[in-house]
């Protein structure tokens, strides 16, 4: 696969990726180096949705799978449904509703597709804005898994408003129907204005393989396109 035809979904880590309010920041300390120890190794502080990550059900769901017991083949060449919302003026904090934005897509929803939905968010990563983000509405979520829909990505801190007092409806609903919730996708743009290529986009979110409790895990998220469909 020629690399230009992969489009990277993930923002990097770095001291200055943008964090959760109350999530534990991202931490790169060298512990052996070259000139001292004759070979570099660097010690990483993180939580498990740091970043561009994937929230697996244990997060909110009691008994939930941790992100180690999802199987690996789940989250690998996907076929994707990107849903455009930038270009409706969603505005700060502005609800996500199923009718007026997500009902017109609901014949493409189905359990083999995941659902990207594209805000344009991602332009205010690292600001204040950018935790001031367009969320789904409880009701839009129940929607998508009544399709079947497994894995909602979206390019914004959370499908859920970003609050102190937050009910994080959309998480449960998602992730109690045994669904997978990936967030801070940046880049999606490009899977909307096109490359000139022919074909469908397929997804791929690869976390970590941790074998413990975790509930979710910084991943590595990118797409391609299919051969000419």
């Amino acid at each position: 696969m020629p690399s230009h035809s992969i489009v990277d979904l993930t923002h990097p880590l770095t001291s200055h990726t943008q964090i959760y309010p109350g999530d534990p920041p991202f931490l790169s300390t060298p512990h052996c180096t070259i000139p001292s120890d004759g070979a570099s190794v660097h010690k990483l502080s993180l939580g498990t949705h740091t970043g561009t990550h994937i929230d697996a059900p244990s997060h909110f769901i009691p008994n939930g799978k941790h992100i180690g017991q999802i199987p690996l083949s789940s989250l690998v060449s996907l076929p994707a449904l990107i849903i455009d919302l930038s270009k409706k003026g969603l505005s700060t904090k502005q609800e996500i509703t199923w009718e007026e934005h997500l009902n017109e897509y609901r014949e493409e929803m189905n359990e083999d597709k995941v659902v990207i939905i594209h805000t344009g968010w991602s332009r205010f990563w690292g600001t204040k804005e950018y935790f001031h983000h367009p969320y789904l509405t409880k009701d839009a979520a129940v929607r998508m898994v009544e399709r079947g829909v497994r894995i909602l990505a979206m390019d914004t801190a959370s499908p859920d408003e970003t609050s102190e007092d937050g009910e994080f409806g959309v998480h449960k609903a998602m992730l109690g129907a045994g669904g997978l919730i990936v967030e801070n996708l940046t880049n999606v743009e490009r899977l909307v204005d096109g490359d000139g290529e022919e074909g469908n986009w397929l997804v791929s979110f690869v976390p970590l393989y941790l074998g413990g409790e975790e509930d979710g895990s910084p991943i590595r998220a990118f797409a391609w396109r299919t051969a000419g469909s």
